[in-house]
């Protein structure tokens, strides 16, 4: 029988990546205190308390781009931050970084956003404008480190040092969250870690590709309107080939997905491609080397060609489906329904939970208010507006 190993070895973990990559040595320790676990490293230990948190399963019940009474085959929160965890993982380990915290910063990447899609971000920080404004990077940081409430030993999930920093962007907290300022002014001036930038990318790559496979299978988009795009084009021919007398006698769902998981394995391996020839060019041998080097030099990037694909994808999307009168009904109603509990709730506070309202004291009321807004699903955001308005809907 294989005997278990007394503690993690966390030497040998970090011999297997390359030396600038975000190694278990670099985790710069817990703002609260704790024990070494017997076979998990400290990344995955963050992975999965992230996993294992209230807000990550709320995201289930959270808008992508359609609302999830549309239809129970459209991607979710959930269900997106999965697939960029996924991408990430293999994106990662292909260039000799550490998946594992990958995959932290891509789960944990959404944690922070409204019921309602963007519009809901867009409504919530209009209405915080006076008050600090509301931001969902911003908000999943607060969440990790405070309002997640797993431990009697302390506030949030007590993640490492490097995980809150990699989940940080543009060095931005709240101003309520002091406990948070000391790494965001030593993030200030560095680039992100190389497993951070990744993750921003595929996540581009996630939502690009299946908010197109979303829409096509919603007829919302339309094959005919693709082909405007002269990389749709290329890619369609180069599956039709592939498959020959097979592709046609597919059904169009099926011809759709291989077209798009053409593109995406396209798109992935350019960016493993650019990204492996720009560090083997650069030479970092180290950590500190990636977050001081000049902005020119940083590696992680697409190719010219690929960044111009992915921009005319990302404005067709706009145009022909985030734009769309149907999609943009469903995300006034969601703006509609946070300004009305927004000022419900600021109007009076008592209808909040008491373990909620305990916190205005220290945060205030305004802050407070967008933590209990933002943590809704979609679901309950409806239902509260229902029971406080007497009205089924917007």
């Amino acid at each position: 029988m294989r005997q278990v190993a007394d503690s993690f070895n966390e030497e040998y973990a970090d011999s297997l990546l390359a030396p600038y990559a975000m190694l278990n040595r670099e985790n710069g320790g817990r703002l609260h205190g704790a024990e070494p676990h017997a076979y998990r490293s400290v990344y995955a230990r963050d992975r999965d308390r992230i996993i294992h948190s209230k807000a990550f399963r709320r995201l289930g019940y959270k808008t992508q781009v359609f609302i999830n009474t549309e239809g129970d085959n459209y991607r979710t929160r959930l269900t997106h931050s999965l697939e960029v965890a996924q991408i990430s993982r293999s994106v990662c380990s292909a260039l000799g970084l550490n998946p594992e915290f990958a995959e932290i910063l891509a789960l944990g990447h959404d944690l922070g956003h409204t019921p309602f899609g963007h519009a809901g971000q867009d409504t919530l920080n209009e209405l915080m404008r006076d008050h600090g404004g509301f931001e969902h990077n911003c908000q999943s940081l607060r969440l990790v480190s405070m309002l997640e409430t797993r431990y009697i030993e302390y506030p949030g999930l007590n993640l490492t040092r490097a995980t809150l920093k990699g989940m940080m962007k543009h060095n931005r907290v709240y101003d309520c969250d002091t406990h948070l300022m000391e790494l965001a002014r030593n993030r200030s001036g560095e680039n992100p870690c190389l497993e951070a930038a990744l993750v921003d990318h595929c996540d581009r790559i996630a939502y690009i590709h299946h908010d197109l496979e979303d829409g096509l299978d919603a007829s919302i988009l339309e094959l005919d309107s693709l082909r405007e795009l002269p990389a749709w084009q290329r890619y369609y021919q180069e599956v039709e080939q592939k498959y020959a007398d097979r592709f046609h006698a597919a059904r169009k769902p099926l011809r759709i997905r291989a077209v798009i998981r053409h593109m995406m394995n396209i798109c992935i391996s350019d960016l493993v491609r650019e990204t492996a020839e720009r560090l083997k060019r650069n030479s970092p041998t180290n950590l500190r080397a990636v977050l001081a080097m000049p902005g020119r030099d940083y590696p992680v990037r697409f190719s010219e060609t690929m960044r111009a694909h992915l921009s005319a994808l990302q404005e067709y999307l706009f145009r022909n489906l985030y734009r769309f009168p149907r999609v943009m009904q469903m995300s006034r109603r969601g703006s509609l329904m946070i300004e009305f509990l927004f000022r419900e709730f600021i109007g009076q506070p008592a209808l909040m939970p008491e373990h909620v309202q305990a916190r205005i004291e220290h945060d205030g009321l305004y802050r407070v208010v967008a933590d209990y807004i933002s943590g809704m699903t979609d679901r309950f955001a409806r239902r509260e507006y229902r029971y406080l308005s007497g009205q089924n809907d917007v």
